[in-house]
């Protein structure tokens, strides 16, 4: 929960560097409270049938208020591996972009300083 929230305060940071730890929680904790907006917008508002069934009010509310923060906790995540936070924009890329998007957000970060600033782990343990 940590990480949920340290993400939420940095709203619109994005400069710096993230750990995948920090990425990943994140990334788990939006899923979880997605899937909760989901089920609340289907029992408020009916599960219905049609193409936009499920897609609610609470759900575009949370999409909304977290657009921001993960496209920042992404672009810092790409920032820890040396690379441009530009290269969220290869997501856009149908299925290839986002799996080249997944790896990067997996692999590990550079160790040490990089143009992007000091390295979050060290900053951590330090």
């Amino acid at each position: 929960m940590q990480w949920y929230l340290k993400v939420l305060r940095q709203y619109a940071d994005f400069t710096g560097r993230a750990r995948r730890t920090e990425y990943w929680m994140y990334t788990l904790f939006t899923i979880i409270a997605t899937i909760i907006a989901f089920v609340l917008d289907g029992l408020i508002f009916g599960f219905g049938q049609g193409p936009l069934a499920g897609y609610g009010f609470i759900y575009a509310l949370y999409a909304l208020a977290t657009i921001i923060p993960s496209l920042a906790v992404t672009a810092r995540r790409l920032h820890d591996t040396d690379r441009s936070g530009w290269w969220i924009l290869i997501g856009l890329v149908p299925i290839v972009g986002g799996i080249i998007l997944l790896v990067f957000t997996v692999l590990e970060g550079t160790r040490g300083q990089n143009q992007y600033g000091p390295d979050p782990k060290a900053t951590v343990y330090n």
